[in-house]
């Protein structure tokens, strides 16, 4: 039977990204009418948005709400939104990293972007990103992926002429169209070997597509996700990353880092474990191999940035998250190969890479007020001048390495690690140990220049409050989940569907 009608709206259970969307809209309208020297309100109002939207997580906490479900009976459930704890566990990163995006660019909106515009972008981004984990459709997944991407390319771009954002935001918006166009082939071929868009219908029916169609399935499958290995940066489709962080704003490419690769690996997830099972024999194989090039490009190249290079800090930071997006698809892969239960694994290493990789961008937003070409070799004796910063930094690095005091960053690497072994995947577990020890090199090389002795007389940085705020706020988490790891497995234990 065809099901054709879908049930009332259920305001609460879509509150946290559609408040977002509204304060996006009120920020757009009252630029119009503030005056210039009172723009920071706006920032302020965009803030107070995003800890709303969070505190609306707290009512849903139970994980048990859906809305717009089909209301015909069917074998399976079939809703286009769904707040389970994965839903919540991922919108929590997503909002919490727009935050505190927020707050690293109180200072930048004031000094030099459009404040009205930028505020309207994160936020219209943000209400994309907490959509998608929640999106059980392809047709609402791929407009939320969408949502989330187009104001990010005009982030991207926002530093009035300015040649290097202009070439990044083209860079970016250019490839990411391109990947979106194969993405929508995908989900074409899907519907027309299946007849649903619905990511649990689809595991059922996939798995009975008669045998001229089979083709057409698998290569809708694989199409399919193309868009989403875009957005997580895996190598080869990781080519935008270092020019368009290095071209961005600052604040920016901290968002793009851990807010849009989550947004890639939660698409990812959700068309590979929750839609896709019956097809693991070609997403299995395909992740793991895009894993194991990912981990080692990134971490190669990132070994090869000279420390006297212009941005090369964020240069090294760009190339890191590539590395990182390597680690995190460990696991979806070996989620083919074992069970579901691995994905868990993917969810605990988010949480802890975007604690310590947001810190360590506000340390960097820090320095880059003194040297705005951001040099790697800018950071030598930074202890000497402003030693809170240059200890929170070593501290995030060393978590990004995997190594004491870092706890957090040891203990995801290692729930990582086991998943791979757990799924017989001994040669990706091999190339994963070798990779650790690489990126030791970068992360410790960079720990030790905070620490050198000064060459002159130190000069203190002056941190502006809200940038402060975000050390604090991250390295206080980076903390707290290092005296806690088990904190981050309960959430990822309790985030699987």
């Amino acid at each position: 039977m065809t099901s054709s009608l879908v049930q009332s709206v259920d305001w609460l259970t879509i509150a946290p990204p559609t408040l977002t969307a509204v304060v996006a809209l009120v920020v757009l309208v009252a630029d119009l009418f503030v005056p210039e020297e009172r723009k920071r309100l706006l920032g302020w109002t965009a803030i107070a948005g995003l800890v709303a939207a969070l505190a609306l997580l707290v009512p849903l906490r139970a994980g048990d709400r859906s809305t717009f479900c089909l209301t015909a009976d069917t074998q399976v459930a079939a809703c286009s939104y769904t707040a389970d704890h994965f839903t919540l566990v991922i919108q929590l990163l997503v909002l919490g990293g727009a935050l505190l995006t927020a707050l690293l660019s109180l200072t930048e909106t004031r000094e030099k972007l459009p404040a009205g515009e930028f505020w309207f972008l994160l936020l219209s981004s943000a209400a994309g990103a907490a959509l998608l984990p929640a999106s059980r459709d392809l047709a609402t997944l791929v407009v939320a992926l969408e949502v989330a991407s187009l104001p990010a390319f005009a982030l991207v771009g926002l530093k009035r002429g300015d040649r290097m954002s202009g070439e990044a935001a083209l860079k970016f918006f250019l490839s990411s169209v391109t990947a979106t166009a194969v993405t929508l082939l995908g989900v074409s071929f899907v519907y027309a070997a299946t007849g649903t868009l619905h990511l649990t219908e689809l595991a059922q029916r996939l798995d009975d597509v008669p045998g001229q169609l089979q083709t057409l399935a698998e290569a809708g499958v694989a199409l399919t996700l193309v868009g989403f290995a875009f957005k997580t940066a895996a190598v080869p489709f990781h080519f935008w990353v270092p020019d368009t962080y290095v071209g961005a704003p600052l604040p920016v490419a901290a968002y793009l880092s851990v807010v849009g690769k989550a947004v890639g690996f939660t698409g990812l997830i959700l068309v590979t474990v929750v839609a896709f099972p019956s097809y693991a024999d070609v997403w299995g194989p395909a992740l793991a191999a895009l894993a194991a090039l990912t981990m080692t490009v990134g971490n190669v190249a990132a070994l090869r940035q000279l420390s006297t290079r212009a941005w090369s800090a964020v240069r090294l930071l760009a190339w890191s998250s590539v590395a990182q997006a390597g680690y995190l698809l460990v696991p979806i892969a070996a989620a083919a190969y074992s069970s579901d239960d691995q994905i868990g694994a993917t969810v605990a290493y988010a949480l802890m890479y975007a604690v310590v990789n947001l810190g360590a961008f506000a340390v960097v937003a820090l320095v880059a007020r003194r040297h705005p070409e951001n040099r790697i070799a800018d950071y030598r004796a930074l202890y000497a001048a402003s030693p809170a910063a240059a200890l929170a930094l070593g501290f995030f690095l060393l978590n990004l390495a995997g190594l004491p005091p870092g706890i957090i960053g040891l203990f995801a690497k290692v729930t990582v690690f086991s998943a791979a072994v757990d799924a017989g995947l001994g040669w990706l577990a091999v190339i994963m140990g070798v990779n650790v020890v690489i990126a030791l090199y970068y992360y410790l090389r960079w720990t030790a220049l905070l620490f050198r002795t000064p060459e002159g007389a130190p000069v203190p940085h002056r941190a502006p409050a809200p940038i402060t705020l975000a050390i604090v706020l991250t390295a206080a988490a980076g903390v707290v989940l290092s005296g806690y790891p088990q904190l981050a497995l309960r959430f990822a234990a309790q985030s699987l569907f």
